[in-house]
């Protein structure tokens, strides 16, 4: 079962989640995302989420998130004291929180690897891998999703503006990067963006991801990528410039 705890999410585009934990109640997070937490709040780097059992149980579980590039380990936040005690975590770059009732989607929610923020204990984290052999193949960053499984809130982070779709049977077809989480009713594939010419000179990519079924589907509209890249093309153009 999995903790019910309270929220409210502040900002607009550089956001942070603050979190309100009743005693001992608990929030597992990515490593370095926290902003500040209350003296009752303590805190532990532990494998995984802590719901594998046994030494082999721990170590498989971070051999997956090793696969991911993610951190082999998460920062467990419980509170220790006698009254309510908060914890916030800040948005790692300009974008959006979203949190997610698990329960309202079949208790399963499929995510890019760096889109995960934190969760209330009693939600299970693990890898998903594309049953698509052009996913695996030409994915990039939709290769490896992470499973998030469970009956409590999650928390994800995106870049830019997030956009919420649902579908009922129609297909979708996104940039990869642009893919933060859908429900696992959804099919996953990566497809060819089009011809020979549009992949070389169409800028969009050579592939795309494709999504189809039923259920609801969140995108970015600014991947960290994509970002990052503008950055680095501006600091080199305002560098020839100044020569």
């Amino acid at each position: 079962m999995t903790d019910q705890i309270d929220y409210q999410i502040h900002g607009e585009s550089l956001q942070y989640l603050e979190i309100d934990l009743d005693p001992d109640e608990k929030v597992i997070a990515e490593a370095g995302m926290m902003m500040y937490m209350t003296p009752g709040i303590e805190f532990e780097t532990r494998f995984g989420d802590g719901s594998e059992t046994g030494v082999m149980g721990k170590l498989f579980n971070a051999a997956k998130r090793a696969i991911t590039k993610e951190s082999l380990f998460l920062t467990h936040f419980r509170n220790r004291g006698s009254g309510r005690e908060q914890v916030a975590f800040a948005a790692p770059y300009p974008g959006q929180i979203n949190a997610i009732d698990l329960s309202t989607i079949n208790n399963e929610l499929l995510c890019q690897k760096d889109a995960f923020l934190c969760a209330a204990r009693g939600t299970e984290l693990s890898v998903a891998f594309s049953k698509k052999l052009g996913a695996g193949f030409f994915g990039g960053e939709g290769f490896v999703l992470e499973r998030l499984r469970g009956d409590g809130m999650v928390f994800l982070h995106a870049g830019g503006t997030v956009v919420e779709k649902r579908l009922n049977g129609e297909k979708l077809r996104v940039d990869t990067g642009c893919l933060v989480a859908f429900e696992s009713g959804i099919d996953y594939d990566i497809t060819l963006s089009g011809g020979l010419k549009s992949m070389m000179f169409g800028g969009e990519g050579m592939f795309l991801t494709t999504l189809e079924g039923h259920g609801r589907v969140w995108l970015q509209s600014m991947p960290f990528a994509r970002l990052s890249d503008r950055v680095l093309e501006n600091v080199v153009h305002l560098k020839r410039d100044g020569e």
